[in-house]
């Protein structure tokens, strides 16, 4: 039983399931019409047989035992009534008579078609004769198959010389009124379900267009970038019948939209208040924080004698609206960036700029152990030279500034894309895209700036990448630098990789820190 359910399981698993809400129903109306039809036909056969089978045995009673009866006067002249070898009057042809004695058979004969009035002697087989004695002699039909004749309904009654006396008649008649209605029914349900299931598959499509059209708006939502900016929704189909439970589906997506695009629309423009709040404030405070700026350094050189104190607090003064100018420069880019300012599209090589952003930061940070590992050929993408460079300046500046003394930190850029031997770096075609976006056939520039400092702590990472992130009080444990930044200057990075269609990416865990930049050379 375990061996059965594995092999239907395994059939079952097979054999192929429709997925979408169209063919199940359709596929549920076939196999329901097919289970109807099955049962309407298997019952119309059942009975027709059972209905003829009774009328033979009806012939059966009529015939009685004459004509065997007769099969035993063999030395009986012919008349018009009968045969040197049987009484054949009011016998069908085809009727079969046979004669025991002692169980064994004596005579066997069938009356054959025509209008000649011979009988014809059957020469039955041992299996025959067999079951011929074996049938009880009570008059009750039943069916023998005798393998020197056909199936035959038969009964089997005590004769006057104390012999058995068998009669039957062929069910091959039975046989073919009821293949033949077998053939009639297969042919006319098969023609039934073709034509429901053409008919099914129309009624069900116009049954369910508005579901249809439910899914392709839903689809094209889907593919609509809704992270950010100004978002157009499809419009809806107003010619749904809400009575319907597709209808009402349908009605309370497009009710759904809506509030999807009141609330987008309301968002969108909030983003854009808020975003020329922070261009208007940058570019407003660049000037009053320069003009700071200049009096404390033109206070400085003041050739007169100042009291310490005061020296102390103008150069704090300098030092701090020299750090709110770069703030204030760092947040101007940004809403820059955001109101989706073209960048400029110049060949750079990359590998010059990542040489200089190196060695500038050996010299800010000396405690620090620097190391270079940079492609053999230089590296050529296209972009904004000055943003690029401001991307490996704050990759280092971050590295430096947020771990301690005497860490080592490795700057690599390599490329990756398809070799000379037609594949990719790691391995695979140069023809497959990959998560980055790279075309087939292009390469990739990658930029990794791995240190072995504490690490970003794990609540930090997931928005390490946003503005005004910042967990110097938790990772810079005797750190070089004793002030911290704005937090905004992995957020420049992120947003200027983005703006080149590039990706950047964080992988941290204690002792190990890499970020990952990926521009196109192409």
């Amino acid at each position: 039983m375990n061996a059965v359910r594995r092999v239907l399981g395994r059939a079952s698993r097979r054999l192929p399931r429709p997925r979408t809400l169209r063919a199940r129903l359709i596929a549920g109306l076939l196999v329901l019409l097919t289970v109807s039809c099955a049962a309407v036909g298997v019952a119309a056969v059942v009975e027709l047989e059972h209905f003829l089978t009774g009328r033979v045995d009806q012939q059966l009673a009529e015939a009685g035992t004459r004509f065997p009866a007769s099969l035993e006067n063999t030395a009986r002249p012919p008349d018009h009534d009968g045969d040197e070898h049987g009484d054949t009057r009011h016998q069908p042809a085809g009727t079969f008579g046979a004669r025991l004695v002692d169980g064994n058979v004596t005579h066997a004969a069938v009356v054959p078609s025509g209008s000649g009035l011979a009988v014809r002697t059957v020469a039955l087989t041992a299996h025959d004769r067999r079951a011929l004695a074996a049938l009880p002699a009570d008059g009750r039909p039943r069916t023998v198959d005798l393998a020197s004749l056909d199936e035959y309904r038969v009964t089997a009654a005590w004769g006057l010389d104390g012999d058995v006396l068998v009669t039957g008649l062929p069910l091959e008649p039975v046989e073919a009124a009821v293949h033949r209605l077998e053939l009639v029914a297969g042919v006319v349900f098969g023609v039934a379900l073709a034509v429901t299931g053409v008919a099914g598959v129309l009624w069900v499509r116009w049954s369910l267009r508005p579901l249809s059209r439910v899914a392709a708006t839903a689809t094209r939502v889907s593919e609509l970038p809704l992270a950010s900016g100004e978002v157009a929704l499809p419009p809806r189909s107003p010619d749904y019948d809400p009575r319907s439970e597709v209808g009402r589906v349908a009605a309370a997506f497009d009710r759904m939209l809506g509030h999807v695009g009141d609330a987008l629309s309301k968002r969108h423009a909030s983003e854009e208040r808020l975003r020329r709040f922070a261009a208007d404030a940058s570019h407003e405070l660049r000037t009053p924080v320069a003009s700071v700026r200049g009096h404390a350094e033109l206070a400085l050189l003041h050739p007169d004698p100042v009291p310490p104190e005061v020296t102390r607090a103008l150069e704090r003064i300098a030092a701090e609206s020299s750090r709110m100018g770069e703030m204030v420069d760092e947040m101007l880019l940004l809403a820059r960036l955001d109101a989706g300012r073209p960048l400029e599209r110049r060949p750079v090589d990359l590998t010059r700029l990542v040489l200089d952003a190196v060695t500038d930061a050996r010299a800010a940070g000396p405690g620090h152990r620097w190391t270079l590992d940079l492609a053999e050929e230089p590296v050529i993408v296209p972009g904004d030279a000055h943003r690029l460079h401001q991307v490996v300046a704050n990759l280092l500046a971050n590295a430096r500034g947020h771990t301690p003394v005497g860490t080592e930190v490795t700057v690599t850029l390599a490329v990756d894309g398809p070799t000379a031997d037609g594949r990719g770096a790691g391995g695979s075609t140069a023809d497959s895209p990959t998560a980055d976006g790279r075309g087939a056939g292009g390469t990739t520039a990658v930029l990794s700036v791995h240190d072995t400092g504490p690490g970003v702590p794990a609540e930090v990472r997931p928005d390490v990448f946003e503005r005004f992130t910042r967990a110097e009080h938790r990772r810079r444990t005797g750190a070089s630098a004793s002030g911290g930044g704005a937090g905004l200057g992995l957020a420049i990075v992120a947003a200027v990789v983005e703006a080149h269609g590039g990706s950047v990416a964080l992988d941290s865990r204690p002792g190990s820190t890499t970020f990952t930049v990926r521009l196109s050379t192409g």
